[in-house]
Parts: C-alpha cells; structure tokens; sequence
C-alpha cells in the first residue's frame, strides 16, 4: 500500500496550482499507483477552518478509500474538532502565527489522534525544536514534522532533535528535498521513522513520488517510507 501522508485541495492566493481539485489528484493518484493520501483543505488552513473542512470531508465522501482527511485546528477560530472519521489533525503554526508549542493547540494534544503540522527551520513558530519540546510534552501523540523542516541547512538537525522522541516523524514533502536526502535521512534516524508526503496540490504529485521512487534505498527502507510507517501510525484509521 503507497500512502501520501501530506496532501491539499484547494486554491492559496499567492501559489499557482494547476489543478485544485479532488478529480484531478485522484487521477494523478491512479497513474502512480497511490492507494491513498491525507488531505486538508486550503481554506481550512487560511480563513475558515470550519467550511475548509468540510469541504476536505465532502472529498473524501466523493472519492471512498483515496482520501484520509487532516482536520485543520486553528487555534483563533477554536474550531471543533472529531476523533471519528479522520486521519488526524493538520496544523500550520506559521499560518496561524502561533507556536507549537502554544497552549492554545492543547486541544489537538488532548485528541491523541496523529498531528501533522508544518515544520520550518528556523522559525519562531515551527522549528524543530518546537517539535521536540512538544514531543516531550506528549510522548502518546504521534507527530509528524512537516517538510523534515523544509530547509535544507535544517535536515540533518531536524533528524537530531526529532531522534530520541519515538513519537516523531519526519515527513519529507518540499521542493528542496532530494532522493539523496531522503536516504541520509533515513540513514541518520531510521528508516521506520521516515514518511511520504508530496504537498500536492501545491506541488506536483508525480515529483514527490518520483523523489522516493527513485531514491538510493533498499526496497524493505522504500516501503517503509512510501506507506508502512504511515499504515502503522494510522492502524484502524484505513479501510
């Protein structure tokens, strides 16, 4: 099973993508043999949390099996949030302008369902670092670090901080990864602990699987990252 843990529908306002929608990701999806990927609504993570949602459930209603919906929490809107029918919670504390480690996100925590959230190096609101200390703070919370933290200075720490907290995960979507970052990431915090994600549709979805595909891996490490890790983090949550 090939699962793609960090999608989006949608439109961003400063960020051409081609093609938003459900019908267009689902074909991509077929002609690169992905079972399935994790969505959240662009809307959901710009002004409406609540529309962009359930706009994010009404896909995945249309499309049976090929979506796992990430629920945006923002923590101004205080949106509700459900254990039930989700994959977990998508956060972008750089969006929202409010660190990870925020109490205002307590109600994510307190779920205990997978988070996936941005992460960038760097940042006062989702370094890795961020990720650690919450790691901490909620070792029952399976956490995945957005983009490994997005820039390439920051792979090789994001591996250190998240690597003593097993409840981290890198997840390694982003236009500056590489197939040969994804192997030394794989290398330096195991290969159990790495996750596909493509970020489609903000960026092309055959890209980010093509990164994995043909990265330098063994075949056990490929199918590790292109779906089991994912498939063990989601255990009862697939159909």
């Amino acid at each position: 099973m090939i699962l793609d843990a960090h999608g989006h529908l949608g439109t961003w306002p400063d960020f051409l993508i081609p093609d938003p929608s459900a019908d267009g990701m689902v074909s991509l999806m077929d002609r690169l043999g992905i079972d399935a990927i994790g969505i959240s609504h662009l809307l959901a993570v710009g002004p409406s949390a609540e529309e962009g949602n359930r706009l994010a459930f009404a896909a995945a209603e249309r499309h049976p099996g090929r979506f796992g919906v990430w629920q945006v929490y923002n923590p101004h809107q205080r949106n509700r949030l459900t254990g039930q029918g989700v994959w977990g919670v998508k956060i972008h504390p750089d969006v929202h302008e409010c660190p990870l480690d925020d109490r205002r996100y307590d109600p994510v925590w307190e779920l205990g369902l997978p988070v996936l959230a941005h992460g960038q190096t760097g940042s006062p609101w989702s370094d890795p670092a961020l990720f650690a200390a919450v790691a901490r703070r909620h070792p029952e919370v399976p956490l995945l670090l957005g983009h490994a933290g997005l820039w390439p200075n920051g792979f090789h720490r994001a591996a250190e901080l998240a690597g003593p907290n097993p409840n981290v995960h890198l997840e390694i979507c982003g236009s500056r990864m590489t197939g040969r970052w994804i192997a030394r990431l794989a290398a330096l915090i195991g290969a159990d602990r790495v996750v596909y994600g493509s970020d489609s549709c903000f960026l092309d979805l055959r890209t980010g699987f093509g990164r994995v595909a043909l990265a330098p891996l063994d075949d056990a490490d490929r199918a590790l990252i292109l779906g089991g890790n994912l498939a063990r983090l989601l255990e009862g949550r697939l159909p």
